[in-house]
């Protein structure tokens, strides 16, 4: 049990030991939200197309 309290204590302390800082500050958030619904899209097109047994 007292591995599990040494982990715990471990992740607490790795957790709050600063901010995140956003290193990429070119890559908007919309941006990559708004491709990776058009690739998800593509993707449920293609698959539709390819399953023609309904």
């Amino acid at each position: 049990m007292s591995a599990i309290a040494s982990a715990h204590t471990a992740l607490v302390s790795l957790a709050s030991e600063g901010e995140h800082v956003d290193t990429h500050s070119s890559l908007s958030p919309y941006m990559t939200g708004g491709a990776a619904l058009v690739i998800l899209l593509l993707l449920l097109w293609v698959t539709t197309r390819f399953n023609r047994d309904r």
